[in-house]
């Protein structure tokens, strides 16, 4: 291959400089992001790859232009590596996100205005589980369960009183803010009683899932979705799994319904994510994103917040901000001040608006993934604790952000 003889720093200084900020920024902040990661230089370096020459509609073996034969090799590698992470009959690796994933699914199993049961998204669903501005909520006939309001967890008998009453055609399981692990035997069994297909969107867990740390709903559920970022640390992208009796309708739905070519570059990426996956050191790293979350949440429940169904299972955790009388967009502003990354976030029954919650969602896998333990964890919820009770003071956030960088200064990201 031909030497690299004009770098981007010669070609564009101005977004070369852009980049080298952004890395600086990453570097030396803490980001709890939940729904955010740091990937390898391996994968960073498959996205960066000749595979973004090509154009390669179709699928391994019936493509739509030539030249496609190291392509349909890298392409039916990532499939068997997918299939075999997550015990998968059918793995279809060319989504290019999580939403239009979903999309796919919709579109493979229901018809315009079939009616589907989803989790809200103010109780932790996702917008492509049935809000009404979302394509879900336009298209399909969404009728949704809620959480339980005083211990903020999915109630399974009301969902199968839903189930019962409703009657869909397609019942979602999975989240984008919930705490806890799901029932997957459960929701099945709704499902098949009620005749319902069943769809779980794991987009939030599945490098928890993939790294043994959850239960995996890919055998027990029809079809599954997921993103490859997020807990599986991969490039952004989507894939979707699914029994071998959907793979038809599914893959020709992705194409030639709703994509043309796959961005090939990003699937040699998933692949390499998934390599990476699959070795025993990265059922360390999902083990330790939980310990970190629980680390996490205890200390700042030991500080007085209120954690959404008073801990954590997984990778995230919904702070209701009430009762220290903030609200999620100044707390999201303090902490970035701080140099801390969240997400302010909706609170089942909330009375203030998405805009402005009364909640911040956080996560702990880009912290995991740049090797802080539980100690870092609780010293991080001291962070937090302390920039918002000093959310309005600009000198004291400024000095928390150093602590916040010489804590990052010590992990990492790219040695």
């Amino acid at each position: 291959m031909t030497a690299l003889t004009n770098p981007l720093s010669k070609v564009d200084p101005e977004i070369a400089g852009i980049i080298a900020k952004e890395a600086r920024r990453q570097e030396e902040g803490i980001e709890l992001i939940a729904s955010e990661n740091t990937v390898s230089q391996a994968v960073l370096e498959a996205m960066g790859s000749v595979f973004t020459n090509k154009y390669s509609e179709g699928y391994s073996g019936k493509r739509y232009y030539g030249g496609n034969e190291v392509v349909d090799e890298m392409e039916i590698l990532a499939v068997s590596r997918a299939k075999e992470l997550f015990n998968a009959e059918h793995v279809n690796v060319q989504p290019l996100s999580g939403s239009p994933a979903n999309l796919a699914v919709y579109m493979a199993v229901c018809k315009p205005g079939d009616k589907v049961l989803g989790l809200k998204l103010d109780h932790g669903g996702h917008l492509s589980h049935g809000h009404p501005v979302n394509f879900s909520g336009l298209m399909y006939n969404f009728v949704q369960y809620e959480v339980d309001e005083k211990t903020c967890r999915i109630d399974m008998n009301r969902v199968r009183e839903a189930a019962l009453r409703e009657r869909p055609r397609m019942i979602i399981a999975g989240f984008s803010a919930y705490s806890r692990d799901i029932d997957w035997k459960a929701f099945k069994s709704i499902a098949d009683e009620v005749g319902a297909v069943t769809f779980g969107d794991i987009a939030h867990i599945a490098g928890l899932i993939a790294g043994k740390a959850l239960e995996n709903p890919v055998p027990v559920f029809d079809i599954v979705t997921t993103t490859t970022h997020k807990t599986l640390r991969g490039p952004r992208g989507a894939i979707i799994m699914s029994k071998a009796a959907f793979q038809k309708d599914l893959d020709r739905t992705v194409f030639p319904g709703i994509q043309g070519g796959p961005h090939d570059h990003v699937n040699a990426a998933k692949a390499v994510c998934f390599h990476e996956a699959l070795q025993p050191s990265f059922q360390q790293y999902a083990k330790q994103v939980i310990r970190n979350a629980q680390a996490l949440a205890g200390e700042l429940m030991a500080r007085g917040y209120r954690i959404l169904t008073d801990g954590t299972d997984n990778h995230l955790m919904v702070v209701d901000l009430r009762s220290k009388d903030l609200a999620g967009k100044a707390a999201e502003i303090a902490l970035d001040k701080a140099g801390i990354s969240c997400s302010r976030s909706t609170i089942p029954f909330d009375t203030r608006k998405a805009m402005d919650p009364s909640g911040i969602r956080l996560g702990t896998p880009a912290v995991t993934t740049r090797g802080m333990g539980e100690a870092e964890s609780k010293q991080i919820a001291a962070f937090i604790d302390e920039a918002l009770m000093k959310a309005s003071d600009d000198a004291a956030l400024a000095k928390i952000r150093g602590g916040v960088r010489e804590l990052c200064n010590r992990f990492p990201l790219y040695v």
